[in-house]
């Protein structure tokens, strides 16, 4: 794949992995940065469960790297806190 397939795959998964994270952080950059980052992540788990990495621009591809890109975000919000909610 080449770079050009990366940013569209890393801005499609970034987009539908804030959507479901509910993440309200904006910016191109940011997203499609989450959408490569879950794309490295979610490749290096299905390797590692000895499924096929990301190789191809398809579907399964994006679902792969989206699913890479939610655990990133769940990951950022237990280790830096939501926004807006105080502890006592």
């Amino acid at each position: 794949m080449g770079i050009l397939a990366w940013i569209v795959v890393g801005l499609l998964a970034g987009l539908l992995a804030r959507w479901v994270v509910r993440d309200d952080r904006s910016g191109c950059l940011y997203t499609v940065a989450v959408g490569i980052l879950g794309a490295l992540i979610g490749g290096a788990l299905m390797h590692a469960a000895g499924k096929k990495g990301i190789n191809d621009f398809d579907l399964r591809a994006i679902l792969v790297a989206a699913a890479g890109a939610v655990l990133l975000l769940l990951v950022l919000q237990a280790v830096g806190g939501r926004k807006g909610s105080r502890r006592r």
